[in-house]
């Protein structure tokens, strides 16, 4: 019985052995930071910078005076700039973000829930035309979730 105990453990381990390696590989992919996940400050760049554009052209955004009057202080290629350094930042990437805290940079453009969803849409479509994969374009909602709060100030 003490021999039939030793082979079914040392079967175990064998069997176990060749499926670390699969497992491993899976493992690491999920566990590499989103930063890298999103391909790195290229991958985000060029998401920013589709969805930036889709924000200066959208209606319903230009329909806010203050939104349009807060893009004559930041200028289109600076705001590229400070939300490609913030995305990198925060899934993990080597940027620091250096602009404002995100209520004080937002207070003055009265925002509302409507254009809140209406930015989260337009992101949403940046993401899916760069085919942003679903597990990390949750993560980056989850994230930009957080900034809610602070960026719509009108109900």
């Amino acid at each position: 019985m003490k021999k039939f105990r030793i082979a079914l453990l040392a079967a175990a381990f064998t069997i176990g052995s060749s499926f670390a390696p699969l497992v491993s590989a899976q493992q690491a992919d999920t566990q590499k930071p989103l930063y890298e996940r999103l391909g790195g400050l290229k991958g985000i760049t060029v998401v920013v910078d589709d969805f930036l554009d889709r924000l200066v052209a959208n209606r319903t955004l230009n329909k806010n005076p203050a939104i349009k009057a807060g893009r004559k202080n930041s200028p289109t290629p600076y705001l590229k700039f400070q939300v490609s350094q913030m995305v990198c930042e925060v899934t993990g990437g080597p940027c620091k973000y250096t602009g404002k805290p995100m209520k004080e940079s937002h207070a003055h453009l009265n925002i509302s829930e409507n254009e809140w969803d209406v930015m989260a849409k337009e992101f949403k479509k940046s993401l899916d035309k760069f085919k942003v994969p679903a597990a990390e374009q949750g993560e980056l909602f989850a994230i930009v979730g957080k900034t809610k709060n602070d960026i719509v100030t009108r109900k």
